[in-house]
Formats: C-alpha cells, sequence, structure tokens
C-alpha cells in the first residue's frame, strides 16, 4: 500500500470515529445535579513536577473546609496515584487503564499538573480525560476588580484541532497534515452553557470568538450554531469577533472591561485564556474547570513546571491556582459557603504573601498554612 492509500485509509478511519461520536453526543444524557446528591466522592491526583506540593495544599484546605462534611460521610476525598510521567511513559498509555477506572469511580477530580511528551505520538493526560470524560466545557474565570475586568471564558473543550492532535498524518518528508473537528451538537452545548451562566448572573453580553473569515467550515459552523443558540437568550447580546482582534483586544484597556462572557472553540481558548490569565497576575493565580455531563475536572491552570524541580526549588510553587481550582470545584458540589470560605482566604493570603517561585519569596507551605490560619 502506497504512503497516498494509507493516508486516505487513516482519515476514512478518523471521519467514521467522528461520525459515531457526533452520533453519541446527540443521544447524551442531561447534566446530574450535585444539590440532589447525598454524597460525592473528590478524586485528588497529585500530578508531575510541582503538582504534588501544590496539591498537598489543596488537599489540607480542602480537608480543613469539608471538615463536618468529611466526618459525616457526606464528602470523601480519595487519592488518585498513577498519573504521573514516568508510569505513563513506561505503559505507552497517556491515562493508564486503571488509572481512568479510579477517576471514573469518583464524581469530581481535583488534579495537578501532568507533564505531556514532548514529539512522539503520546497525547497529553488531559486531552485523554477530557475525552474519555467527555469534559465537554473548559471553564476559566478572569477577574481585575480595580480595572473593571470580570470575564469567564468558554472554551469548548473535545474537539477542534485538539481532538485528533496526536492522529494527523505525514505521507511523505515533505507533507504533514493535522486536522480539525466541529460539530453541531459538541458546539451547542459550549455555546448553551455560556449562556446559560450569562443568563444566571445578570450578564448581558457573550463575545463568539472565532476565526470564520478564513477558518469556513469548522468555525463558520461554530459561529453559526453559537448563533442559534443565542436566539434563546433575546436579553443577552451575542457579539462575533475574530481570535487575532479579540487577543489585541484583551490587553486594550480602552475596550477590555466592556467584555463579560466569551465562547471559543478549543484552540482559540487555550491560548487566550492564558493571555488572560497572565493580565490577572500570572497563570498561577487562576484555576480551571472541566466540566461533563456526568464528570467534571478542576486543575491548575498552569503546567508541571518541571525545572522548579530540576532545580530543587519545587516548595517555592505557588499553589494559588490549584486553591482557586478547588474553590470552583465545591461550587460544582453546591457547596457554595465552603466555596465562599476558601475563595476569601486565598485572596487575603494572596495579597499578603510574596509569591516569586524563587528563594527568597514564600513556600507553597506557607501559603497553605496562611489559608488554614484564615479558615
Amino acid at each position: 500500500m502506497s504512503a497516498y492509500e494509507e493516508a486516505i485509509l487513516h482519515f476514512r478511519q478518523l471521519l467514521d470515529a467522528q461520525l459515531a461520536r457526533a452520533e453519541r453526543l446527540r443521544a447524551a444524557e442531561p447534566p446530574r445535579r450535585f444539590d440532589a446528591q447525598s454524597r460525592v466522592t473528590i478524586g485528588l491526583a497529585p500530578g508531575d513536577g510541582i503538582g504534588p506540593v501544590i496539591m498537598r495544599e489543596a488537599q489540607r484546605a480542602a480537608e480543613a473546609v469539608l471538615d463536618d462534611e468529611l466526618r459525616a460521610g457526606r464528602v470523601t476525598l480519595r487519592t488518585i496515584d498513577g498519573l504521573t510521567i514516568e508510569r505513563r511513559l513506561a505503559l505507552g498509555q497517556p491515562v493508564p487503564a486503571d488509572t481512568l477506572e479510579a477517576i471514573r469511580a469518583c464524581d469530581v477530580l481535583l488534579k495537578g499538573p501532568t507533564t505531556t511528551p514532548k514529539g512522539g505520538t503520546m497525547e497529553s493526560a488531559n486531552v485523554t480525560l477530557r475525552r474519555e470524560l467527555d469534559l465537554y466545557a473548559n471553564v476559566r474565570p478572569v477577574r481585575i476588580p480595580s480595572e473593571g475586568i470580570d470575564w469567564m471564558f468558554y472554551r469548548e473543550n473535545t474537539e477542534g484541532e485538539y481532538v485528533l492532535g496526536s492522529q494527523g498524518i505525514q505521507p511523505d518528508a515533505g507533507l504533514a497534515m493535522d486536522f480539525k473537528v466541529t460539530t453541531v451538537e459538541g458546539t451547542r452545548r459550549i455555546a448553551r452553557a455560556a449562556f446559560e451562566y450569562a443568563r444566571m448572573n445578570g450578564k448581558t453580553n457573550v463575545a463568539i470568538v472565532t476565526k470564520a473569515n478564513i477558518m469556513k467550515k469548522t468555525d463558520g459552523l461554530f459561529s453559526a450554531v453559537a448563533h442559534e443558540v443565542a436566539n434563546e437568550y433575546p436579553g443577552i447580546e451575542a457579539e462575533d469577533w475574530y481570535i487575532d482582534i479579540m487577543a489585541a483586544n484583551l490587553v486594550n484597556p480602552a475596550i477590555r472591561s466592556r467584555f463579560q462572557v466569551f465562547v471559543l472553540p478549543n484552540l482559540y481558548g487555550d491560548i487566550i485564556t492564558d493571555e488572560a490569565a497572565q493580565l490577572q497576575g500570572g497563570v498561577g493565580t487562576a484555576g480551571s474547570a472541566n466540566i461533563g455531563g456526568r464528570y467534571a475536572m478542576f486543575e491548575a491552570i498552569h503546567g508541571s513546571a518541571p525545572r522548579m524541580v530540576e532545580q530543587g526549588i519545587a516548595e517555592y510553587a505557588n499553589p494559588e491556582s490549584i486553591l482557586r481550582a478547588l474553590v470552583m470545584l465545591l461550587r460544582h458540589i453546591a457547596r457554595p459557603q465552603a466555596a465562599q470560605r476558601l475563595e476569601a482566604a486565598v485572596n487575603a493570603a494572596s495579597d499578603v504573601l510574596n509569591m516569586t517561585g524563587e528563594p527568597g519569596g514564600n513556600t507553597a507551605r506557607q501559603f497553605g498554612d496562611k489559608v488554614l490560619s484564615l479558615l
């Protein structure tokens, strides 16, 4: 079989798989409600690099803020081992099968950062978990009160360039191709999540961010479906923006405070939410939620920072991002009072401590101690 024929066969297999996936989306069950659930199991996965350091502080905070519910058995914390880069490489699996089974046995997951190998064909653990658990909405808040910024980003999490990111083709040395996927149902549910958030929180504007003038089929479909959903919310303005100008808008003080809610395809959302987090104070200050109908995963927005481990300064990692992810988790499982208490403690700790990530600054343990003292 020639390289050309192999490429056609490969594409046909990808196409068949995505058509089957689109059919499954049409039959998906409605999202679960935690306010009607008496018991909740929270999985804790330390991850790689600085992950175990910051997750240690997140677990301490969770044990403190959920103390009564843990003792009453209404909430259970369960450590999930095996999601390390060493084990994943040894098994050749982005998420080992037994680890995935353990995660599925939980209701929600608080996950430390995981390292993705450069090159090769192994996809990231995050991409695998988002697909296997169908975590279609990546939700990231960014708030800078002093500048009037209160943004909420809804990034589609299971499609776009990432869903087949490790399954591109290179039929010869001079050509490589990757694939981008957009479905009607996948777009509809992320758009509805964004507009529902806007409706529930008194927001009046949703920015639909694409590059539909260039990516006419995929981004064009995303924009069209998002506007169909917008028609169900007559009190909320839906605006089209292209990703390049929106990236510029976020750093433009004259316009950026007017934005409220954003809904974006996968790749654009990944890039622009890091930009937004940097404006807030860096990726170490932002949490991230990955929401599906059955499962949800919460994590820091930053990576595993292997450099800090190599230099022996991992204890200086800032746990603020994972603690803010824990705040989002608490809200998701219908514990708003616990979330409010923890958020206030994290805000206060971040105001008084000097988290530089280097010797001379405060350590993760000191940040955690300050949060516990405030709780």
